[in-house]
């Protein structure tokens, strides 16, 4: 039986492609992986493992036939339960599409297809992709949250069900579920990945990201998704062919950082200070520490104004159909959105551009920003998915994130590292990001 936890997708990828592992058998440990965590973890909102295991033959045929091979070919990939597919149901964690499936695949699912990837099943996503807390718990410690909305996304990786997955981030939902899990999680530039075919909960907003073990393993995956796509025309052209070959090659020079402790520092628990304390120590040579930008404390008021407006927008349909089946968290929010003004909105949508025209140019000195990926380690309970007050503002921005897991907190619980790059510099930004986890393991 092959040994999921030793691998990392990269190289189950190469082993697949030459026959050294079957799709079969691998896609068979995952399911003894799912039988023995699964009914702790609640990762899955679907998944079958008798069609898992048919697609897993049909990949193995496939590559036995002598054609080309796709980039993915015989991978079994996790997808948030927002995102489209026509052969599964898509809930979105709310009962109102309780059994519902798409009429057609996302355009996301046609490109891993395409790719030669096996849709493996939908993880669990918190109530319509916001922030009321799903059935997921957090793979460390049961008894914590994994964080959300792409809970069953981060939570399938750290508990070795799967070696790539999908989620999305409008807030702070691929950061910080990353940051609990001790994953890796890369929310790419804005407009790099389609959304078509996604659940729509802010346009201005929402951004598709991915998880794996490592930063070459969600190169891997964000390579084959970054694809302009006429149907979301937020998407742009963007080479990303040699995302994992520029990973690997890393930054030319010896890499400059500004870690920000911001102003939510005092929300952080004394262990997980010390954790980020030892980090800039060790990396000192690297690491300059200012403060943040004083606009930056606006960004948290226009980000509310547009997330909880295009709540209101998008899903006004089932608060008028039965609000009383909505969660508390989502009918406040959409009832706020309904009384900002139309200025309050443009407002917060021409602050988005004047700040990022106004820190743009902290790129041209530094090769990322560092800061915590949440606020100390998984919360204690399962009533709350944690703060995104660690998130919202790089996700406002439209800039590269990625949580890197490197350090640990409070019982010896996994903690984030939060590195941001340059808007649409995503494949120079994941080589620092790999620079910096290999010098991280190295020290």
């Amino acid at each position: 039986m092959i040994e999921t936890a030793s691998l990392n997708a990269n190289e189950l990828v190469s082993k697949l492609k030459s026959g050294d592992i079957s799709s079969v058998d691998l896609c068979k440990a995952y399911i003894k992986r799912i039988e023995k965590f699964e009914k702790d973890v609640q990762a899955w909102a679907f998944l079958d493992k008798k069609i898992l295991l048919e697609k897993a033959e049909e990949a193995d045929e496939y590559r036995k036939s002598g054609k080309p091979l796709g980039a993915l070919h015989g991978l079994p990939i996790a997808i948030k339960d927002i995102i489209g597919t026509y052969d599964m149901p898509t809930e979105c964690g709310t009962i109102f599409r309780k059994k519902m499936s798409s009429s057609q695949d996302s355009e996301i699912v046609n490109l891993l297809k395409t790719a030669g990837a096996i849709i493996m099943g939908k993880t669990v996503t918190c109530e319509l992709a916001y922030i009321h807390p799903s059935k997921t718990k957090n793979p460390h410690d049961y008894s914590r949250t994994p964080g959300g909305s792409s809970s069953g996304s981060a939570a399938v990786i750290a508990s070795h069900m799967a070696h790539l997955s999908i989620g999305s981030q409008t807030g702070g939902s691929v950061i910080r579920p990353a940051s609990y899990c001790g994953v890796v999680g890369y929310k790419p530039s804005y407009g790099l990945i389609s959304r078509n075919g996604v659940l729509k909960t802010s346009d201005k907003l929402d951004t598709i990201g991915v998880f794996g073990k490592t930063v070459k393993d969600v190169a891997l995956l964000a390579k084959t998704l970054i694809k302009k796509d006429l149907y979301d025309p937020t998407t742009v052209h963007f080479a990303a062919d040699d995302m994992v070959r520029v990973c690997e090659e890393g930054p030319i020079f010896e890499p400059k950082f500004i870690f920000y402790k911001t102003d939510k520092w005092k929300n952080i628990d004394k262990e997980s200070q010390k954790a980020f304390e030892f980090l800039i120590k060790n990396f000192k040579k690297n690491i300059e520490v200012f403060d943040m930008p004083s606009y930056f404390k606006e960004i948290p008021k226009y980000h509310q104004i547009i997330h909880e407006t295009d709540l209101a927008n998008n899903f006004q349909v089932y608060y008028k159909k039965d609000k009383n089946k909505l969660s508390k968290e989502m009918r406040d929010a959409i009832e706020r959105g309904m009384k900002y003004s139309a200025k309050e909105y443009t407002d917060a949508i021409d602050f988005m551009k004047q700040s990022y025209e106004s820190y743009k140019e902290v790129f041209e000195d530094y090769h990322g920003i560092i800061t915590p990926s949440s606020s100390g380690v998984a919360d204690k309970g399962l009533k709350s998915t944690g703060s995104a007050d660690f998130q919202k503002i790089w996700t406002y921005l439209g800039l590269p994130t990625i949580s890197l897991p490197l350090l640990t907190g409070e019982n010896n619980l996994p903690l984030g590292v939060q590195l941001v790059g340059n808007k649409l510099d995503d494949l120079r930004f994941l080589g620092t990001a790999n620079w910096l986890e290999k010098n991280c393991k190295d020290e």
